[in-house]
Formats: C-alpha cells, structure tokens, sequence
C-alpha cells in the first residue's frame, strides 16, 4: 500500500442557515498522519464525510492524488473509514467482519484467506477469528474496524473519533498501536479528535478547526509552542492569556522584535515577536504554566542580553498530581497565574511549595508569544 496526497479547496457546506464550513483550504502530504482537532461543532467530522463521499460540499473541490474525487461515489475515492461506532457485523465472526467487502467482490477463497490473516495479524486478532463482536473487548472490536478498513488496501484511511468509546487507558493503547499500524503500512491517515492529547501524541501535522474554520496547521511542536489565535493557545493545553497594550518596540535577534506591553493588572511586561507592532496597538499576550519558574526567593540577574518577566504573589491553591503540582498564584493586584512546577525527583513526599506561601514567579521574554484574536 502507498499513500496519497489529499487537497482540500475553498470547501463550503450548509446544513439549512448553519454554516458548517466555511472556505476551507489544506493539503495533506502522501504518508501522513494528519489529525483535524477541535471541539464539537466545528466542523471537523462533516469535512471528514465530504472526503469519505457521505457528504458533497455547497462549494469547492476535493482531489485525492490530483483527481477531483467529488464526483465519484465512495466506494471509488481510495479511502475507507473507521466509525467511532466500529459499525461491525454482530451475527458476523471476526474472519467475516473483515472479509465482507472480498466476499462481496468474489475474490477467490484462498486470497481472501491469505489477505483477511494478513490483516488480521496486523492489528494482533488471529486467535479470535472465530469470535463474534460481542464476545471481544472495545478495543478489540476497534481493531477489527482497522483490519476491515484497511482490507481494501486504501492509499487514505479516515479515522472518525474512533478512540471515543475506550477508556482512558485503552486509548492511550490503542493510540500506540494506531501509530505503529500507520508506520507499518505508510498509508495516508486523516483523523478526527476533539483529544488535543491524542492529536498531539501521533500527528504528523494538525488543523485546529472552529465554527467551520481552519485557524492554524502545523506540526504538534509547532501548534503548541507558536499558538497564533487566542482559541489556539487556550483549546491546545493550558495557558495565561491577558491584554494588553504595545508600549515599544525594538529589533531583538535573528530578525524577531523586543516587545514591550503594558498588561493590564500586570504591568509592563517583555516579550519576542517574529513580527512588529505599532506602540498603541491592543494585543493578546499568552505564557503556558510550564515556562514559569516558580520560588520562595526573588531570582537573581539574567544572564547578559536574556529578558526576565518577574512577579510576586501568593499561591491561592496547590494541586499536587504526583509527577507535577499546579499552582493558583495570585497577585497583589488580584491577577491569577497558573504555574505548573515538574518534580525532578519522583520520590518526594510532596511539594515545597505550599499553600499561603508568597512566592516569585518569572519567565523569559522568549517563552510568552502574541497571539491574534479568533471567534471562541
């Protein structure tokens, strides 16, 4: 199997007066893990069906290796779905769930043979073949759902939520297996989550989608450290988000700028910026948890040319969850900091820092970003 190359073009859907998608572009590479994330709602899972060919867009064009695959029913588009439902057969065994599209095709019995055990060693089900669904756990169920999808050896396999029904611990499962059973065969996946930790665990690239639009596409690293919307930084881990107001501007380094803002309850704030701002201009200011530091002792002087953003306040809360303690800061001027502190060592009985104690925090100019507004 080889994977292909999916464009998406100016793709536009109604459903009555709700506008599901709106002028949605992206190209997925050949081969890649390629994830649509974002809340429910935004549209994510009907842009999946007008690829599948359950669903045709009010406008725009869907090519899968330079072929505008619209017009061609789904069982001629080169891909095949797996449904958050699994959508199995339960009169069916295992070997017959998978074999039902060779059966329908009359594929001679010892090469339907041959491909349903070579699916099904895939996905590690060869000794319940014999099996019917009900008899088989959730994520064994899911992994005949794979099997019977990628039977049809597709070049795009479109995966639709499909860890939803598992717990906690089976996803985390079977997201491992997901990602070794792609690297095996190096078929393009396209696959829907509302779980940014999914997303981010297995992704090649991610789009965040919202009210039907793509608002940044970008490699995990890319998408969580360089949110560029406010609903980027705030649906892709945790974060601090403020306004603020640009105070100056001057060059930095490698071509980037030296912000500073004017945060409100904050007070004047550094920041670096790929692009520059004119002083006046209102702007969002986001630090994830884990860029601060977090002490009982002011922090000495930064090292020559670095720029530290540095506060006091008391911790308001501390929740400690065994390899990390997050901390509710607040500020004499009532501002509250979420701090997330990692423990380097695993075996101590708890945190140092506890609650009512006055603390410094302080961050790197580097570490905080602007970020552009986006409908919440």
């Amino acid at each position: 199997m080889k994977g292909s190359d999916v464009v998406i073009s100016h793709v536009s859907k109604t459903f009555g007066k709700f506008e599901v998608l709106k002028d949605v572009s992206l190209s997925i590479k050949k081969g890649e893990f390629f994830s649509l994330l974002g809340p429910s709602g935004c549209g994510k899972t009907t842009l999946l069906r007008i690829i599948a060919g359950f669903e045709l867009p009010d406008s725009g064009e869907v090519t899968i290796e330079g072929i505008n695959v619209l017009p061609l029913p789904p069982n001629k588009r080169f891909v095949n779905t797996v449904f958050q439902n699994y959508a199995l057969f339960p009169h069916l065994s295992i070997f017959e769930n998978v074999a039902f599209s060779l059966r329908l095709k009359k594929t001679p019995e010892s090469e339907l043979k041959d491909k349903v055990y070579k699916y099904l060693k895939l996905v590690e089900l060869t000794e319940h073949t014999h099996k019917k669904p009900g008899m088989l756990s959730g994520g064994q169920k899911q992994r005949v759902a794979i099997a019977r999808a990628l039977i049809n050896e597709p070049s795009v396999l479109l995966l639709d939520e499909p860890l939803s029904a598992l717990d906690a611990k089976l996803r985390q499962q079977m997201l491992i297996e997901l990602d070794a059973i792609h690297d095996k065969i190096g078929i393009t996946f396209i696959y829907v989550t509302h779980d940014q930790q999914e997303a981010l665990s297995v992704s090649d690239r991610i789009a965040v989608m919202n009210h039907g639009e793509v608002l940044q596409i970008g490699t995990p690293h890319e998408i969580y450290e360089s949110p560029r919307t406010k609903f980027v930084a705030k649906f892709i881990g945790e974060t601090n988000l403020f306004a603020g107001v640009v105070k100056a501007s001057e060059p930095y380094t490698n071509g980037t700028r030296l912000l500073t803002i004017d945060v409100e309850n904050l007070g004047l704030t550094k920041v670096t910026c790929d692009q520059d701002y004119t002083v006046g201009t209102k702007v969002t200011y986001t630090i994830r948890p884990e860029k601060i530091v977090i002490s009982t002792t002011e922090p000495g002087m930064p090292a020559s040319g670095k720029h530290i953003n540095v506060v006091q306040g008391t911790v308001d809360e501390p929740i400690y969850s065994g390899f990390s303690t997050k901390y509710f800061v607040k500020l004499t001027s009532s501002l509250t900091f979420k701090v997330i502190k990692q423990h380097a060592n695993y075996s101590d009985e708890g945190p140092a820092i506890k609650w009512q104690d006055k603390v410094w925090l302080s961050w790197s100019a580097d570490d905080g970003y602007i970020v552009g507004e986006s409908h919440d």
